[in-house]
């Protein structure tokens, strides 16, 4: 899949997707409901989207269709793949979110959002956002360390903007907070066609060896879907 590729070549995209294949079925993606800046950041997402696509993965994600939130789930959905976005009924307000796109999974309220979203997902992918997508992805980062899943998180660390929290976690490790196989948990690269050959590679160094539902409800169960091309 290298080189320029048009926008209408979705049937050439599943066509090397279907030779080359991917482990994985569904990736969540978390950011920001603002564009930010630079343009950049706007191209990523789009990006992102259009190789998930080539990939023949669909995304899922916070629900909406403004900021980088839109520009990742119309490039996905645009190109042919399932989107699923999950919100919770108060924020499935028009002026919050944007239209829906794709398909919209209702849910209480932000926890259980974040334990659908991880659910429904073989990997996690940050683009740039703001306090909403730190604390999302910082929490599958410890649920990874904590062994309760084994799915690969990357950081797609658009024109240096997480170069900052990547110093603050290597100076984690070297204080004696962070262990270095855990700060290999982290993934990042500058571009999606680079963190997305990043991903297919990864070979977790935790075991899942914590068991998450202790109670009747059993609200984050990550177990996969009997489709899903990662165990975990």
């Amino acid at each position: 899949m290298e080189g320029a590729r048009s926008v209408g070549s979705v049937a050439e995209a599943a066509a090397t997707t279907a030779e080359q294949g991917s482990r994985f079925r569904r990736i969540c993606v978390f950011c920001g409901s603002q564009c930010g800046k630079k343009p950049s950041y706007q191209e990523a997402a789009i990006e992102l989207g259009k190789e998930l696509v080539n990939s023949g993965i669909d995304l899922v994600y916070g629900g909406g269709s403004i900021g980088l939130m839109g520009l990742v789930s119309h490039a996905v959905h645009d190109g042919g793949r399932h989107v699923l976005g999950v919100i919770p009924k108060s924020l499935m307000l028009k002026e919050l979110t944007g239209g829906p796109v794709g398909e919209v999974r209702e849910v209480s309220d932000m926890h259980e959002r974040k334990a659908e979203m991880a659910r429904q997902a073989d990997a996690f992918v940050a683009l740039p956002g703001g306090y909403g997508t730190l604390e999302e992805l910082l929490e599958v980062i410890t649920w990874a360390q904590l062994g309760i899943h084994k799915k690969p998180v990357g950081l797609l660390n658009v024109d240096g903007f997480y170069n900052s929290l990547l110093s603050f976690i290597d100076m984690a490790v070297e204080e004696g907070f962070i262990s270095q196989a855990a700060r290999r948990i982290i993934i990042s690269a500058h571009s999606a066609k680079e963190l997305m050959r990043k991903l297919e590679e990864y070979i977790p160094e935790y075991e899942s060896k914590l068991v998450w539902d202790t109670t009747e409800q059993k609200p984050l169960s990550f177990a996969p879907e009997p489709e899903s091309g990662v165990a975990s």
